[in-house]
Protein backbone atom coordinates (compact mmCIF):
# COMPACT_ATOMS: atom_id res chain seq x y z
CA UNK A 1 0.00 0.00 0.00
CA UNK A 2 1.62 3.67 -0.96
CA UNK A 3 1.19 6.14 1.17
CA UNK A 4 -1.09 9.33 0.58
CA UNK A 5 -1.37 12.33 1.52
CA UNK A 6 -4.38 13.89 3.70
CA UNK A 7 -7.50 14.49 1.14
CA UNK A 8 -9.21 17.17 3.32
CA UNK A 9 -8.83 19.35 6.30
CA UNK A 10 -12.24 20.69 7.11
CA UNK A 11 -11.64 23.48 9.87
CA UNK A 12 -15.10 24.35 11.32
CA UNK A 13 -13.94 26.95 13.89
CA UNK A 14 -15.03 30.06 13.65
CA UNK A 15 -11.87 32.86 12.49
CA UNK A 16 -13.91 35.54 13.97
CA UNK A 17 -13.62 33.77 17.18
CA UNK A 18 -10.05 34.06 17.79
CA UNK A 19 -8.35 37.24 19.13
CA UNK A 20 -4.83 37.53 18.47
CA UNK A 21 -2.92 40.00 20.03
CA UNK A 22 0.43 39.82 18.57
CA UNK A 23 0.11 39.97 15.27
CA UNK A 24 -2.86 38.78 12.14
CA UNK A 25 -4.30 34.93 12.40
CA UNK A 26 -2.49 33.77 9.38
CA UNK A 27 0.77 34.72 10.79
CA UNK A 28 0.00 32.82 14.22
CA UNK A 29 -1.33 29.95 11.80
CA UNK A 30 2.09 30.20 10.14
CA UNK A 31 3.90 29.83 14.01
CA UNK A 32 2.15 26.59 14.21
CA UNK A 33 2.83 25.09 11.29
CA UNK A 34 6.31 26.02 10.00
CA UNK A 35 7.94 27.35 13.86
CA UNK A 36 9.37 24.94 16.29
CA UNK A 37 7.01 24.25 19.50
CA UNK A 38 8.17 27.58 21.68
CA UNK A 39 7.55 30.22 18.68
CA UNK A 40 3.96 29.37 19.77
CA UNK A 41 4.22 30.49 23.14
CA UNK A 42 4.93 34.18 21.11
CA UNK A 43 1.31 34.21 20.05
CA UNK A 44 -0.37 36.55 22.36
CA UNK A 45 -4.60 36.31 23.27
CA UNK A 46 -7.14 33.94 22.41
CA UNK A 47 -6.46 31.28 19.75
CA UNK A 48 -7.59 27.23 18.20
CA UNK A 49 -5.71 27.04 14.95
CA UNK A 50 -5.40 24.34 12.88
CA UNK A 51 -2.79 24.37 9.86
CA UNK A 52 -1.60 22.01 7.20
CA UNK A 53 1.38 21.46 5.30
CA UNK A 54 1.24 18.42 2.74
CA UNK A 55 0.17 15.86 4.67
CA UNK A 56 0.85 17.04 8.09
CA UNK A 57 -1.75 19.15 10.30
CA UNK A 58 -0.79 20.80 13.05
CA UNK A 59 -2.79 22.35 15.61
CA UNK A 60 -2.68 24.52 18.65
CA UNK A 61 -5.19 26.29 21.16
CA UNK A 62 -4.94 28.98 24.38
CA UNK A 63 -6.05 27.51 27.51
CA UNK A 64 -9.34 29.50 27.44
CA UNK A 65 -10.51 28.12 23.92
CA UNK A 66 -11.49 24.01 23.39
CA UNK A 67 -10.38 22.84 20.14
CA UNK A 68 -11.12 19.20 19.26
CA UNK A 69 -10.35 16.92 16.20
CA UNK A 70 -11.99 13.80 14.49
CA UNK A 71 -10.42 11.25 11.69
CA UNK A 72 -13.12 9.71 9.16
CA UNK A 73 -12.42 7.94 6.52
CA UNK A 74 -13.90 8.17 3.00
CA UNK A 75 -12.95 5.67 0.11
CA UNK A 76 -10.70 8.71 -1.73
CA UNK A 77 -8.68 9.26 1.95
CA UNK A 78 -9.09 10.82 5.38
CA UNK A 79 -10.94 13.61 6.33
CA UNK A 80 -9.83 15.50 9.62
CA UNK A 81 -12.60 17.60 11.32
CA UNK A 82 -12.03 20.29 13.44
CA UNK A 83 -13.99 21.95 15.57
CA UNK A 84 -14.63 23.68 19.33
CA UNK A 85 -17.55 21.58 19.50
CA UNK A 86 -18.38 17.75 19.57
CA UNK A 87 -21.92 18.18 17.72
CA UNK A 88 -20.19 20.45 15.49
CA UNK A 89 -18.11 17.29 14.05
CA UNK A 90 -21.15 14.96 14.35
CA UNK A 91 -23.49 17.34 12.10
CA UNK A 92 -20.94 17.82 9.32
CA UNK A 93 -20.16 14.19 9.28
CA UNK A 94 -24.08 13.22 9.24
CA UNK A 95 -24.10 16.15 6.21
CA UNK A 96 -21.39 14.05 4.15
CA UNK A 97 -22.93 10.15 5.20
CA UNK A 98 -20.32 9.71 7.59
CA UNK A 99 -21.87 9.46 11.09
CA UNK A 100 -21.70 5.50 11.27
CA UNK A 101 -17.90 6.48 12.06
CA UNK A 102 -18.66 8.63 14.70
CA UNK A 103 -18.72 8.32 18.74
CA UNK A 104 -18.38 10.96 21.42
CA UNK A 105 -15.70 9.39 22.47
CA UNK A 106 -13.64 9.02 19.22
CA UNK A 107 -13.43 12.68 19.33
CA UNK A 108 -9.72 14.15 20.80
CA UNK A 109 -8.91 17.24 22.85
CA UNK A 110 -6.10 19.26 21.93
CA UNK A 111 -4.23 19.48 24.98
CA UNK A 112 -3.72 23.15 26.34
CA UNK A 113 0.17 24.48 26.12
CA UNK A 114 0.79 22.06 23.19
CA UNK A 115 0.83 21.80 19.36
CA UNK A 116 -0.72 18.41 18.38
CA UNK A 117 0.88 17.33 14.61
CA UNK A 118 -1.06 14.72 12.92
CA UNK A 119 0.68 12.93 10.07
CA UNK A 120 -2.12 11.36 7.89
CA UNK A 121 -0.20 9.02 5.33
CA UNK A 122 -1.64 5.55 5.68
CA UNK A 123 -4.35 2.98 7.10
CA UNK A 124 -4.27 2.84 9.86
CA UNK A 125 -2.73 6.37 10.48
CA UNK A 126 0.05 7.66 12.58
CA UNK A 127 -0.79 8.47 16.06
CA UNK A 128 -1.17 12.24 17.17
CA UNK A 129 2.91 13.49 18.89
CA UNK A 130 2.73 16.34 21.22
CA UNK A 131 5.25 19.15 21.46
CA UNK A 132 4.81 21.37 24.62
CA UNK A 133 4.87 25.00 23.85
CA UNK A 134 4.71 26.44 27.16
CA UNK A 135 7.42 25.32 29.78
CA UNK A 136 7.03 27.22 33.14
CA UNK A 137 9.68 27.53 35.64
CA UNK A 138 9.17 25.60 38.77
CA UNK A 139 9.94 27.25 41.63
CA UNK A 140 12.10 29.95 40.59
CA UNK A 141 10.09 32.80 41.96
CA UNK A 142 10.67 34.50 45.00
CA UNK A 143 9.45 33.44 48.55
CA UNK A 144 8.55 37.08 49.23
CA UNK A 145 4.50 37.36 48.99
CA UNK A 146 4.72 40.96 48.56
CA UNK A 147 7.08 40.50 45.69
CA UNK A 148 5.06 37.81 44.32
CA UNK A 149 1.65 39.58 44.93
CA UNK A 150 3.12 42.55 42.75
CA UNK A 151 4.40 40.34 39.89
CA UNK A 152 1.13 38.33 39.50
CA UNK A 153 -1.10 41.62 39.49
CA UNK A 154 1.47 43.38 37.65
CA UNK A 155 0.75 41.00 35.26
CA UNK A 156 -2.84 40.76 35.57
CA UNK A 157 -3.05 44.50 34.72
CA UNK A 158 -0.40 44.01 31.66
CA UNK A 159 -3.10 41.57 30.70
CA UNK A 160 -6.30 43.47 30.74
CA UNK A 161 -4.50 46.69 29.42
CA UNK A 162 -3.56 44.75 26.08
CA UNK A 163 -7.36 43.27 25.74
CA UNK A 164 -8.71 46.70 26.53
CA UNK A 165 -7.19 48.57 24.21
CA UNK A 166 -8.09 45.76 21.38
CA UNK A 167 -11.68 46.39 21.49
CA UNK A 168 -13.56 49.06 19.53
CA UNK A 169 -13.92 52.73 21.78
CA UNK A 170 -16.89 52.58 23.69
CA UNK A 171 -18.01 49.33 24.00
CA UNK A 172 -19.19 48.17 27.42
CA UNK A 173 -17.30 45.61 29.78
CA UNK A 174 -18.98 43.42 32.24
CA UNK A 175 -17.15 41.60 34.51
CA UNK A 176 -18.68 38.26 36.03
CA UNK A 177 -18.59 39.20 39.64
CA UNK A 178 -19.50 37.45 42.61
CA UNK A 179 -17.01 39.65 45.32
CA UNK A 180 -14.80 36.31 45.71
CA UNK A 181 -10.82 36.80 45.05
CA UNK A 182 -10.31 35.92 41.74
CA UNK A 183 -13.48 38.18 40.38
CA UNK A 184 -12.76 41.13 42.69
CA UNK A 185 -9.09 40.90 41.87
CA UNK A 186 -10.14 40.95 37.73
CA UNK A 187 -13.18 43.86 38.68
CA UNK A 188 -10.78 46.05 40.70
CA UNK A 189 -7.67 45.83 38.46
CA UNK A 190 -9.82 46.26 35.43
CA UNK A 191 -10.96 49.97 37.18
CA UNK A 192 -7.38 50.48 37.80
CA UNK A 193 -6.11 50.01 34.20
CA UNK A 194 -9.05 51.62 33.00
CA UNK A 195 -8.70 54.81 35.14
CA UNK A 196 -4.67 54.92 33.51
CA UNK A 197 -5.97 54.40 30.13
CA UNK A 198 -8.05 57.45 30.83
CA UNK A 199 -11.36 54.84 29.38
CA UNK A 200 -14.37 55.92 30.57
CA UNK A 201 -15.54 54.07 33.89
CA UNK A 202 -19.36 54.41 32.78
CA UNK A 203 -18.23 51.22 30.46
CA UNK A 204 -17.48 49.29 33.26
CA UNK A 205 -20.62 46.62 34.94
CA UNK A 206 -19.87 44.64 37.87
CA UNK A 207 -22.47 41.59 36.76
CA UNK A 208 -23.57 39.49 39.93
CA UNK A 209 -26.27 36.14 39.41
CA UNK A 210 -29.01 35.68 42.21
CA UNK A 211 -31.70 33.20 41.58
CA UNK A 212 -33.98 34.13 44.61
CA UNK A 213 -31.28 35.70 46.87
CA UNK A 214 -28.18 34.10 47.29
CA UNK A 215 -24.72 34.73 49.71
CA UNK A 216 -22.98 35.97 46.31
CA UNK A 217 -25.04 39.16 45.94
CA UNK A 218 -24.61 40.07 50.07
CA UNK A 219 -21.12 39.31 49.38
CA UNK A 220 -20.34 41.60 45.97
CA UNK A 221 -22.48 44.59 47.66
CA UNK A 222 -20.33 44.50 50.91
CA UNK A 223 -17.02 43.99 48.56
CA UNK A 224 -17.93 47.12 46.65
CA UNK A 225 -19.12 49.05 49.26
CA UNK A 226 -15.93 48.99 51.56
CA UNK A 227 -14.18 50.64 48.47
CA UNK A 228 -16.90 53.58 48.06
CA UNK A 229 -17.41 51.22 44.22
CA UNK A 230 -21.02 49.94 44.78
CA UNK A 231 -22.32 52.39 42.12
CA UNK A 232 -20.69 49.28 39.73
CA UNK A 233 -22.89 46.27 40.89
CA UNK A 234 -25.41 45.22 38.66
CA UNK A 235 -27.82 42.66 40.30
CA UNK A 236 -29.17 40.38 37.74
CA UNK A 237 -31.93 38.11 38.80
CA UNK A 238 -33.26 35.65 37.36
CA UNK A 239 -36.02 32.89 37.59
CA UNK A 240 -34.38 29.73 39.62
CA UNK A 241 -36.21 27.54 36.87
CA UNK A 242 -33.78 28.77 34.45
CA UNK A 243 -30.84 26.66 36.25
CA UNK A 244 -30.83 24.12 34.17
CA UNK A 245 -28.34 21.40 34.50
CA UNK A 246 -29.37 18.82 31.73
CA UNK A 247 -29.18 21.77 29.94
CA UNK A 248 -25.65 22.44 30.65
CA UNK A 249 -24.43 19.12 29.83
CA UNK A 250 -25.57 19.43 26.26
CA UNK A 251 -23.78 23.11 25.92
CA UNK A 252 -20.42 22.03 27.76
CA UNK A 253 -20.70 18.59 26.22
CA UNK A 254 -19.30 16.69 29.56
CA UNK A 255 -20.63 14.95 32.11
CA UNK A 256 -18.29 16.10 35.72
CA UNK A 257 -20.59 17.45 38.33
CA UNK A 258 -18.84 20.24 39.38
CA UNK A 259 -18.13 21.99 35.63
CA UNK A 260 -21.63 21.05 34.69
CA UNK A 261 -22.81 22.99 38.00
CA UNK A 262 -21.03 25.78 37.00
CA UNK A 263 -22.12 25.83 33.51
CA UNK A 264 -25.76 26.18 34.43
CA UNK A 265 -24.66 29.19 36.21
CA UNK A 266 -22.60 30.81 34.12
CA UNK A 267 -25.93 29.92 31.33
CA UNK A 268 -28.20 31.82 33.71
CA UNK A 269 -26.02 34.39 34.25
CA UNK A 270 -25.21 35.28 30.26
CA UNK A 271 -28.48 34.01 29.73
CA UNK A 272 -29.64 36.87 32.08
CA UNK A 273 -27.33 39.78 30.79
CA UNK A 274 -28.49 38.88 26.87
CA UNK A 275 -31.81 39.47 28.13
CA UNK A 276 -31.33 42.92 30.06
CA UNK A 277 -28.63 43.87 27.10
CA UNK A 278 -29.49 42.48 23.48
CA UNK A 279 -26.19 44.63 22.02
CA UNK A 280 -23.86 43.62 25.03
CA UNK A 281 -20.78 41.77 24.33
CA UNK A 282 -17.81 41.94 26.55
CA UNK A 283 -16.88 39.83 29.51
CA UNK A 284 -14.33 39.42 31.78
CA UNK A 285 -13.81 36.55 34.69
CA UNK A 286 -11.74 35.19 37.21
CA UNK A 287 -11.70 31.76 35.93
CA UNK A 288 -8.14 29.92 36.14
CA UNK A 289 -7.85 32.17 39.43
CA UNK A 290 -8.15 29.13 41.47
CA UNK A 291 -6.46 26.89 39.47
CA UNK A 292 -2.97 29.15 39.34
CA UNK A 293 -2.77 29.35 42.78
CA UNK A 294 -3.89 25.54 44.38
CA UNK A 295 -6.97 26.85 45.72
CA UNK A 296 -9.35 23.81 45.54
CA UNK A 297 -10.20 21.80 48.80
CA UNK A 298 -7.74 18.74 48.06
CA UNK A 299 -9.42 16.34 50.84
CA UNK A 300 -12.57 16.22 48.74
CA UNK A 301 -10.73 14.38 46.30
CA UNK A 302 -9.12 11.21 46.84
CA UNK A 303 -6.47 11.12 44.34
CA UNK A 304 -4.97 14.35 45.57
CA UNK A 305 -2.74 14.76 48.59
CA UNK A 306 -0.78 18.27 49.57
CA UNK A 307 2.62 16.57 48.01
CA UNK A 308 0.82 16.02 44.77
CA UNK A 309 -0.35 19.13 44.77
CA UNK A 310 2.54 20.79 45.69
CA UNK A 311 4.90 18.92 43.49
CA UNK A 312 3.15 19.44 40.02
CA UNK A 313 3.17 22.90 39.06
CA UNK A 314 0.60 22.33 36.29
CA UNK A 315 -1.83 19.76 37.72
CA UNK A 316 -5.08 22.22 37.98
CA UNK A 317 -4.15 23.52 34.68
CA UNK A 318 -3.61 20.17 33.02
CA UNK A 319 -4.65 17.40 35.13
CA UNK A 320 -2.02 14.86 35.45
CA UNK A 321 -0.44 15.39 31.79
CA UNK A 322 -0.05 14.45 28.19
CA UNK A 323 1.09 10.94 28.22
CA UNK A 324 0.52 9.80 31.85
CA UNK A 325 -1.86 6.72 32.47
CA UNK A 326 -4.73 9.17 33.46
CA UNK A 327 -4.88 11.22 30.30
CA UNK A 328 -7.76 11.57 28.29
CA UNK A 329 -7.60 11.82 24.40
CA UNK A 330 -11.30 12.58 24.07
CA UNK A 331 -11.59 15.34 26.90
CA UNK A 332 -7.65 16.15 28.20
CA UNK A 333 -7.06 17.28 31.98
CA UNK A 334 -8.01 19.92 34.52
CA UNK A 335 -8.68 23.43 33.49
CA UNK A 336 -7.43 22.61 28.93
CA UNK A 337 -10.83 19.92 30.27
CA UNK A 338 -12.84 22.50 32.17
CA UNK A 339 -13.32 25.37 30.34
CA UNK A 340 -15.58 25.03 28.44
CA UNK A 341 -17.75 25.52 31.77
CA UNK A 342 -16.83 29.33 30.81
CA UNK A 343 -15.96 29.40 26.47
CA UNK A 344 -20.18 27.59 26.29
CA UNK A 345 -21.99 29.34 27.34
CA UNK A 346 -20.01 32.77 26.76
CA UNK A 347 -20.37 31.53 23.22
CA UNK A 348 -24.12 30.33 23.13
CA UNK A 349 -24.98 33.77 23.48
CA UNK A 350 -22.80 35.87 21.93
CA UNK A 351 -20.38 37.16 24.09
CA UNK A 352 -16.51 37.77 23.91
CA UNK A 353 -14.93 36.55 26.85
CA UNK A 354 -11.44 37.24 28.43
CA UNK A 355 -10.19 35.04 31.29
CA UNK A 356 -7.05 36.52 32.28
CA UNK A 357 -5.77 34.28 34.50
CA UNK A 358 -5.69 32.09 31.84
CA UNK A 359 -2.73 33.28 30.36
CA UNK A 360 0.19 32.18 29.85
CA UNK A 361 2.07 34.98 31.84
CA UNK A 362 -0.25 34.56 35.02
CA UNK A 363 0.47 30.19 34.68
CA UNK A 364 3.96 31.06 34.46
CA UNK A 365 4.21 33.33 37.47
CA UNK A 366 1.84 30.92 39.09
CA UNK A 367 3.88 27.70 38.70
CA UNK A 368 7.26 29.32 39.51
CA UNK A 369 6.03 30.32 43.18
CA UNK A 370 7.68 28.05 45.88
CA UNK A 371 4.77 26.65 47.31
CA UNK A 372 6.67 23.59 48.98
CA UNK A 373 8.79 26.54 50.82
CA UNK A 374 5.55 29.10 51.41
CA UNK A 375 3.15 26.31 52.97
CA UNK A 376 5.95 24.05 54.22
CA UNK A 377 3.11 21.57 53.12
CA UNK A 378 0.67 22.70 55.40
CA UNK A 379 -3.00 22.62 54.08
CA UNK A 380 -4.53 25.63 55.86
CA UNK A 381 -1.36 27.44 54.74
CA UNK A 382 -1.95 26.58 51.05
CA UNK A 383 -5.62 27.95 51.50
CA UNK A 384 -4.54 31.08 52.83
CA UNK A 385 -1.90 31.45 50.32
CA UNK A 386 -4.09 32.77 47.43
CA UNK A 387 -5.69 35.27 49.30
CA UNK A 388 -2.65 36.67 50.84
CA UNK A 389 -0.52 36.81 47.42
CA UNK A 390 -3.55 38.49 45.62
CA UNK A 391 -4.54 41.22 48.17
CA UNK A 392 -1.14 42.49 48.84
CA UNK A 393 -0.67 42.26 45.01
CA UNK A 394 -4.24 44.16 44.23
CA UNK A 395 -2.68 46.77 46.90
CA UNK A 396 0.53 47.27 45.44
CA UNK A 397 -0.62 47.89 41.75
CA UNK A 398 -3.79 49.72 42.46
CA UNK A 399 -3.40 51.15 45.80
CA UNK A 400 -7.03 49.23 46.64
CA UNK A 401 -7.70 47.35 50.01
CA UNK A 402 -8.76 44.21 48.85
CA UNK A 403 -11.78 42.56 51.08
CA UNK A 404 -10.91 39.09 50.85
CA UNK A 405 -13.66 36.82 52.04
CA UNK A 406 -13.82 32.65 52.41
CA UNK A 407 -13.88 30.15 49.03
CA UNK A 408 -17.32 29.46 47.75
CA UNK A 409 -18.22 27.84 44.69
CA UNK A 410 -20.28 29.88 41.65
CA UNK A 411 -23.01 27.16 42.14
CA UNK A 412 -23.05 27.42 45.79
CA UNK A 413 -23.47 31.66 45.94
CA UNK A 414 -26.16 32.44 43.42
CA UNK A 415 -29.16 30.27 45.16
CA UNK A 416 -31.00 30.80 48.39
CA UNK A 417 -28.95 28.76 51.22
CA UNK A 418 -30.86 24.79 51.46
CA UNK A 419 -31.95 25.11 47.46
CA UNK A 420 -28.93 23.36 46.02
CA UNK A 421 -29.55 20.07 46.42
CA UNK A 422 -32.90 19.85 44.98
CA UNK A 423 -31.74 21.85 42.04
CA UNK A 424 -28.67 19.33 41.42
CA UNK A 425 -29.83 16.03 42.44
CA UNK A 426 -27.51 14.05 39.85
CA UNK A 427 -24.67 11.94 40.09
CA UNK A 428 -22.28 12.24 37.44
CA UNK A 429 -23.72 8.64 36.08
CA UNK A 430 -27.06 10.56 35.43
CA UNK A 431 -24.98 13.57 33.20
CA UNK A 432 -23.13 10.95 31.10
CA UNK A 433 -26.48 9.29 30.52
CA UNK A 434 -27.76 12.47 29.67
CA UNK A 435 -24.43 13.36 27.31
CA UNK A 436 -24.55 9.83 25.45
CA UNK A 437 -28.42 10.10 24.95
CA UNK A 438 -28.03 13.44 22.54
CA UNK A 439 -26.50 10.89 20.13
CA UNK A 440 -28.10 8.06 20.96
Amino acid sequence: MTDRPIERLIDLTDPAANRILSGTTEQARERIAEGPPEAVREISGSFALAARIGDTVRMARSLDRPLRYFLAKRADGPVLVVADRIDAIHAFLKKEGLDAQFHPSYTRMVPAHHVVEIRLVGCPDPDATYARFLEPPRDAGPASLDEVGSRYVGALADEIARWLTSLPDREPIGVCFSGGIDSGAVFLTAYHVMQRLGMPLARLKAFTLSAGGGLDLVQARRFLASLSLELFLEEVEVPSDWIDPLEAVRVVEDYKPLDVESAAMALALCRGIRTRYPDWRYLMDGDGGDENLKDYPIEENSELTIVSVVQNPLLYQEGWGVGRLKHSLTYSGGQSRSYTRTYAPARLYGFEGLSPFTRPALVEIASSIPFGELTRLDLARLYALKGEIVSRGILAVTGLAMPVYPKRRFQHGALPQGSFAPRFGYAEADYRRRFLSLYA
